[in-house]
């Protein structure tokens, strides 16, 4: 009888029936874990919304300063250009007074050291305006370019085509290949053909 009774308080232990029944704690993991799971995805949505926030700022950065530069480079250039047509008007001086002195009266002796002078200086502001890539052209012998040329006169009985550039009056310039000034000349005026009364 002892051993029945043993036996059967083995079987109503209450310590036998608990390691037998499932955790009730496996669903509050599950909960834990789905919800760690939702607060990663939240996060890493946060952090891709800040990288592209983040990204458009140094875009527009790089634009603002992009933008600023070209405004620098282009009031300088700007600058550079009203200056250089200042200066190419004492080119243009220059070489009046040289070309206003007579070849017979070179000989004398101040006039000639002027001279000199003066083309000394025309070179130097030649050398300084290749510098700064100033360069003068002269269309003699081309078609006219109302883009690059002035008409300012027209001539007749030149034996040259219509528009052609007969003389150069005034020079042109351009600065890095951007017209400066451009060049005033004289034209062959077109032929006036003739109508034969007697044919």
């Amino acid at each position: 009888m002892s051993t029945e009774a043993s036996d059967q308080s083995q079987r109503h232990n209450p310590v036998n029936d608990s390691n037998s029944t499932p955790s009730p704690d496996h669903g509050a993991a599950d909960e834990a874990l789905a919800a760690a799971e939702q607060r990663i995805a939240e996060l890493e949505a946060e952090a891709a919304l800040e990288k592209d926030q983040l990204i458009r700022q140094i875009a527009e950065l790089q634009n603002s300063l992009r933008l600023s530069h070209r405004d620098r480079e282009d009031e300088k250039k700007k600058n550079i250009k009203k200056f250089a047509e200042d200066v190419i008007t004492v080119a243009d001086n220059l070489r009046r007074a040289l070309e206003s002195v007579p070849p017979e009266k070179v000989s004398d002796g101040q006039l000639k050291n002027l001279l000199e002078g003066v083309a000394a200086t025309e070179k130097d502001l030649m050398a300084i305006f290749d510098r700064w890539n100033i360069k003068q052209f002269s269309p003699l012998g081309e078609t006219l370019d109302p883009h690059l040329h002035h008409a300012m006169l027209e001539l007749n009985d030149t034996g040259q085509k219509p528009l052609t550039v007969v003389q150069v009056l005034i020079p042109g310039y351009k600065i890095n290949d951007q017209l400066l000034r451009a060049a005033g000349v004289a034209v062959a005026k077109g032929e006036i053909k003739k109508v034969d009364t007697k044919a």
